[in-house]
């Protein structure tokens, strides 16, 4: 035989009222002290950098999905490797609308022929390096997929080498 247990909890029962207000939380309450979040605020902060400096260096675990892989960091490497007229193109322009501002149609007429020029020659020599990164590319890589390789070439030919991103890893004129 068992005998009858008085487990009592020594209080008494909670009307139903103050029970359902004691399990509310206040939505204009903190989640957690200004320390906490101050805390979490920094720690986002270093890891957002920390990530970017990774990026930047051309760590393969912080590249986006468009430039991970070997077959891009080699057409990455390739372009870096070279010049390009479409590298130029920006400083150009600026030349060409100071041009522009001249009050002589000689030299508004003539301006407006080294854009064009200079923007026919990037597409001409982007045409050329794409036909030239997939024929090396298909080489060194036999099993890669080409799709988006000369493009992705192209584009990173016509930025500026110092605005890069990642980082050039090699010089110009450097075999790799």
């Amino acid at each position: 035989m068992t005998e009858p247990t008085s487990d009592k909890k020594g209080r008494p029962t909670p009307k139903r009222k103050d029970a359902e207000a004691a399990r509310k939380v206040s939505s204009i309450a903190p989640a957690s002290t200004r320390e906490e979040k101050k805390r979490a605020k920094e720690a986002a902060r270093a890891a957002r950098i920390a990530s970017r400096a990774a990026y930047l260096r051309g760590d393969e675990n912080a590249l986006p999905f468009r430039d991970k892989g070997p077959v891009r960091k080699f057409v990455r490497n390739y372009v870096d490797s070279r010049r390009s007229i479409g590298e130029y193109f920006l400083p150009i322009i600026f030349v060409v609308l100071a041009l522009t501002l001249i009050p002589s149609k000689v030299f508004q007429i003539g301006s407006i022929f080294i854009m064009y020029s200079v923007l026919l020659i990037s597409l001409i020599d982007g045409f050329f390096l794409s036909r030239k990164l997939k024929q090396v590319v298909s080489e060194k890589f036999p099993d890669a997929d080409l799709k988006g390789i000369g493009m992705y070439g192209w584009l990173r030919s016509t930025q500026m080498r110092r605005m890069r991103t990642p980082k050039p890893l090699i010089n110009r004129g450097d075999s790799f």
